[in-house]
């Protein structure tokens, strides 16, 4: 496009026509005008756009876009384009301005003021673009000191402005006109509204609150003055926005509590003109009251953990964290953080608040920290040989434990029953624990390694537990006082040997005859001797009968554990 002839900004009032120019000499192909990027028709083809039209010369390349009656619609950018050619023209930015609604002012055509109230005017002047600006008005005078504000409405276009202006009791007589004043860009004459001012007397208040500051749970009485033409009709009373019933003079007498501190009590006084409010609030000293309460938190190894502890006092406090049981301050802030938690940095927190000669409040959080499992457990436990038999695995695990698995020897077991081995698995408070159950103890699993593995997202934990047969030092024990007795008693344990005697040869006759039965050579440390001497032999034979009637073991126990002794 020629340079003077592509389209350029322009700014133009709502309502009012507008062209822009669009000159492309000798060129004969598609023309298109674009709006932000949406295409409006091809030539002179418009027909989408019922206000629009492209108008100008065909045969001069004049491809002007018409606007009749602009509307905040066509506030966009637009171009023209040669398509063939490859010909854009520069973005033109069509401003729309639109001028403001007429001026509301609240309370118009006659505002009542009471006497020795001061004036405040509120003025609304709505849909304009730009914003309007709003001047006051007094006998040709301009008013200063007004409040000002805008909006912007929901089609991101328009806004609407309002206007507050304030004058003390001593600048208004009864009877002054005060006009507000509106103008933009698309209405620069501006528009008028104008309202009158109508003095009354309305009741003039006067709250006191004694005694102030208080302590929470002390005495307070509320005093509300008043004076009032015509003469005051009745009080009433609310604290907090919400009306006290049981009150209905001008004294109002009340036990104080925190709520004071926040929300006001207020005193309406009202004639037949109408009321007159006034609130105060309470200077209340009370102890810490939780604001925002910490949560406990589960975070990752190595992540951060972040509590929130919020006390509202008065006079201000002071906020205190620590671990439980430790007695270090960690933060004197609403906020706690642990940088890249580990482990050990699990356990209970207290946010602690104290109000200075007023009282304290605290409140505990727990942090859990997911990670790896941990296994603590007994590495040597203990089982009867010919008994049923346990071996427990006690694990802490954060998230818990996905899979548990008991391994010795060349067998892995999780869950459930194999052979003689059954694995079960519980949770409680604590923790999990797995216990891997032996159906009956034989002598290979004092001598075999247990391994207990956990595993969880973050990792795995094992631990080597040993079995060891319960209750062989209490045989020994015996066997050595059975020795000890034949020395001194030979008569005794002779009598008792013959007790036994008749039940120990029923049973003596059925493990002789067995192939499979284990005989214990008892070696004499001296190499040279080709025999046990026959005391030995004769001390061996009444310790295997006293031992058999006494503790009912079998046989082949109770020769391998004298054998073991008398070595």
């Amino acid at each position: 496009c020629n340079q003077r002839l592509q389209p350029h900004d322009l700014v133009v009032v709502a309502g009012q026509p507008v062209t822009l120019p669009c000159s492309i000499p000798g060129y004969h192909g598609i023309v298109l005008w674009v709006k932000d990027g949406l295409a409006l028709g091809v030539n002179r083809d418009v027909s989408g756009y019922p206000r629009y039209d492209v108008v100008g010369d065909h045969s001069k390349g004049e491809y002007h876009l018409l606007i009749e009656r602009t509307e905040l619609a066509d506030d966009a950018l637009f171009e023209c384009q040669a398509i063939q050619a490859a010909i854009r023209s520069r973005p033109a930015r069509l401003t729309v301005l639109v001028p403001p609604d007429d001026p509301v002012i609240i309370g118009a055509p006659v505002v009542s003021l009471r006497a020795g109230d001061p004036l405040n005017l509120t003025c609304h002047v709505d849909n304009a673009k730009p914003a309007a600006s709003i001047i006051w008005i007094r006998n040709g005078e301009v008013l200063n000191g007004a409040m000002y504000s805008k909006t912007l409405l929901l089609d991101g276009r328009r806004e609407s402005t309002v206007s507050t202006l304030y004058m003390s009791p001593s600048n208004i007589e009864s009877g002054q006109q005060i006009s507000c004043h509106a103008s933009n860009k698309a209405a620069p004459n501006g528009k008028e509204a104008t309202v009158t001012i109508d003095i009354q007397h309305l009741p003039l208040v006067n709250l006191t609150v004694e005694p102030q500051p208080v302590l929470e749970g002390n005495l307070v009485k509320f005093h509300c003055s008043a004076k009032a033409n015509p003469p005051v009709t009745f009080y009433r009373w609310a604290k907090g926005g919400n009306v006290i019933k049981d009150v209905s003079g001008d004294t109002y007498e009340v036990v104080v509590d925190h709520t004071f501190f926040t929300e006001p009590v207020s005193c309406e006084v009202t004639n037949i003109l109408g009321s007159t409010n006034i609130s105060r609030n309470v200077d209340v000293y009370f102890g810490p009251r939780m604001a925002a309460e910490p949560q406990s938190l589960q975070v990752d190894l190595g992540s951060d953990a972040i509590f929130n502890c919020a006390w509202t006092g008065n006079p201000s406090l002071t906020i205190v964290w620590m671990k439980r049981g430790d007695g270090v301050v960690l933060s004197n802030d609403n906020i706690l953080t642990l940088k890249a938690v580990k482990q050990e940095d699990a356990g209970k927190y207290v946010c602690r608040a104290v109000v200075p000669r007023v009282g304290a409040g605290e409140k505990e959080v727990t942090l859990t920290v997911n990670g790896p499992p941990t296994i603590a457990s007994t590495r040597t436990q203990q089982a009867l040989y010919g008994e049923k038999g346990q071996i427990q695995c006690h694990i802490r695990s954060t998230p818990p434990p996905d899979r548990i698995a008991w391994s010795w020897k060349e067998t892995v077991l999780e869950s459930g029953t194999s052979g003689r081995y059954t694995v079960e698995t519980v949770t409680t408070e604590g923790g999990v624990i797995s216990t891997l159950t032996m159906s009956n103890i034989v002598p290979a699993d004092f001598q075999t390694i247990y391994n207990c593995t956990a595993w969880n997202s973050f990792g795995s934990d094992t631990e080597i537990i040993r079995l060891k047969e319960q209750g062989s030092l209490r045989l020994a024990v015996i066997i050595g006082v059975a020795v000890g007795a034949f020395l001194a008693l030979i008569v005794l344990l002779g009598t008792l040997g013959a007790f036994c005697c008749s039940h120990f040869q029923r049973n003596l006759k059925g493990v002789v005859a067995t192939k499979n039965d284990i005989r214990v050579e008892i070696v004499h440390k001296d190499h040279t001797a080709t025999r046990e001497p026959e005391e030995h032999a004769a001390m061996k034979q009444i310790m295997v009968r006293i031992m058999f009637c006494t503790t009912k073991l079998p046989l082949q126990r109770l020769h391998m554990y004298i054998h073991v002794y008398t070595q």
